[in-house]
């Protein structure tokens, strides 16, 4: 409030304000001051590789990315009504960016994200059982309102991390959202899994009610592009 006081104080000696109408301002100000330092703190602890948005995303590169899809999600009502996303496609179509975009747009909107590599993920959760901390670990993840779990399934789980996988998707299933980016088909998710009965359960879970977006086309990296519009490109000539 102090930062805009002289500003207020100069504005309502120019307009003749009244005392009522000074206040207001210092507490709109104040207001959104507390809300831009609430974004901030939501940024930083959503862990984002880097900072990402749906609008410096280039859709014309790519026609087998779903932009209409893509855009509607990010109106976040998926995340209102506890959906999960897949975002699907091959190595550089800019999953990754998307993910980390509707992130950024649910940050912006008020939701807590967490962003996290699922190796990493899986990583963190297993150094727990050295300290007892497991449950404590899971929680970061079973609590979050957003959940953003990138380059799921490069390989098979093993029996632990489909243990604790079960974990994570039991507490979240109708409670929080999820995004999943991953090369593989949805189909051949279930062969992930040690355990039939387990990938059938959690199978069964996250693609209830899922929105499944999969996006197609040539690699970013491939055209020394990453997705973000900028200057003179090859494709642009």
């Amino acid at each position: 409030m102090i930062d805009t006081l002289a500003v207020r104080l100069k504005q309502a000696e120019d307009s003749n304000s009244g005392y009522m109408d000074f206040l207001m301002s210092l507490l709109e100000d104040e207001y959104e001051r507390r809300q831009s330092g609430r974004l901030l703190t939501r940024l930083r602890n959503a862990g984002f590789e880097e900072e990402k948005t749906i609008e410096g995303f280039d859709f014309s590169f790519n026609a087998g990315v779903p932009s209409k899809k893509i855009r509607q999600l990010a109106g976040c009502s998926y995340i209102e009504s506890r959906e999960n996303v897949f975002l699907l496609g091959p190595v550089g179509v800019g999953k990754t960016h998307v993910a980390q975009a509707l992130g950024h747009v649910a940050c912006r909107m008020g939701h807590d994200v967490l962003f996290t590599k699922a190796v990493k993920m899986f990583t963190y959760i297993n150094g727990g059982r050295a300290d007892n901390s497991v449950e404590t670990r899971l929680k970061r993840y079973t609590s979050i309102a957003l959940l953003i779990i990138d380059d799921f399934g490069l390989k098979p789980l093993t029996p632990t991390q489909a243990d604790d996988f079960y974990e994570i998707i039991s507490e979240r299933y109708m409670k929080k959202s999820t995004i999943f980016t991953s090369n593989r088909e949805i189909a051949e998710w279930q062969g992930l899994f040690p355990d039939p009965i387990i990938s059938n359960y959690i199978m069964d879970r996250i693609a209830h009610n899922a929105h499944q977006i999969v996006m197609t086309g040539e690699s970013y990296r491939n055209k020394g592009k990453t997705g973000v519009k900028s200057g003179k490109t090859e494709k642009e000539g």
